[in-house]
């Protein structure tokens, strides 16, 4: 998994590419709990790139969204493959989480 970052004036976007999964998700834990103690409360994670999400990498993506909605930010996704789309509604996620199609079209939102 290789992980990119954007600051932009509505949020920052953190992307990421490969598999997220048991073996490097505490690498996108630490990036998002740093972002998120350190006042940015507007994210958007980007995962066009993304081919694989493990139950891990699900936790982490919650757990994020939980922390940011404490602080009364926004926590969103976008660029969902196929694939991914489908592990986030076979879990529910997709009731959970705010997801978009794009990132053009995330920014609205913000």
């Amino acid at each position: 998994m290789e992980l990119f970052e954007e600051k932009t004036d509505k949020c920052v976007v953190v992307g990421i590419s490969g598999r997220l999964d048991t073996t490097n998700y505490s690498v996108l834990e630490k990036r998002l709990m740093d972002l998120i103690d350190n006042r940015h409360d507007r994210i958007m994670v980007e995962c066009s790139r993304m081919d694989y999400v493990s139950s891990s990498g699900l936790r982490i993506l919650l757990m994020a969204l939980k922390k940011i909605s404490l602080a009364k930010g926004k926590f969103v996704l976008c660029g969902l493959q196929e694939n991914i789309r489908e592990i986030f509604e076979i879990s529910g996620f997709t009731s959970i989480f705010e997801i978009y199609h794009d990132k053009e079209e995330a920014y609205k939102v913000f």
